[in-house]
């Protein structure tokens, strides 16, 4: 079975409403498997990386601001389609119009505090993981209940 991982941010609203907890659950009871976690302050250097496809547009200062006014929440998660699986549990950019049941959907109101960030692609996740994480940080490893979240087990086949 090909797992992929992801980079999830719990951006800085997220963190400062308590609700990082919150969030991290709804992946994990999804299935999908912590591979690295960091608490961490973005500095001014990674952000403006993290963010460069924006730079220009009227957004930019303001999101690399915001992303480095308080502590996120980095996370690589690991599952089957993780990047599709994380981005549809996100649900749309603006909080306004994301869909209950979504994580915005039902944490978010805000088009500009959207309380998180999700690789889009496999290109994304891959440059994404590599800002975040130094090599060694994201571990590849086994949850003991990986064969049933999966139903890889031939023991009911």
């Amino acid at each position: 079975m090909s797992l992929e991982t992801t980079l999830i941010i719990v951006k800085p609203d997220g963190v400062q409403r308590r609700m990082a907890g919150r969030i991290l659950a709804r992946f994990e009871e999804k299935g999908l498997q912590i591979a690295g976690a960091k608490f961490m302050k973005i500095p001014l250097a990674t952000a403006q990386k993290h963010y460069k496809p924006h730079e220009g547009k009227p957004f930019y200062a303001g999101l690399v601001q915001y992303m480095t006014s308080s502590p996120v929440l980095v996370l690589a998660l690991r599952g089957k389609s993780a990047i599709a699986v994380c981005r549809k549990m996100m649900g749309a950019t603006f909080g306004s119009k994301a869909e209950p049941g979504t994580i915005r959907g039902d944490f978010a109101i805000s088009d500009g505090f959207n309380l998180i960030h999700g690789s889009d692609s496999p290109e994304a996740a891959a440059f994404e993981l590599g800002l975040f994480f130094q090599p060694g940080e994201v571990l590849d490893w086994t949850p003991a209940d990986q064969s049933w979240v999966y139903d890889t087990s031939s023991d009911f086949r």
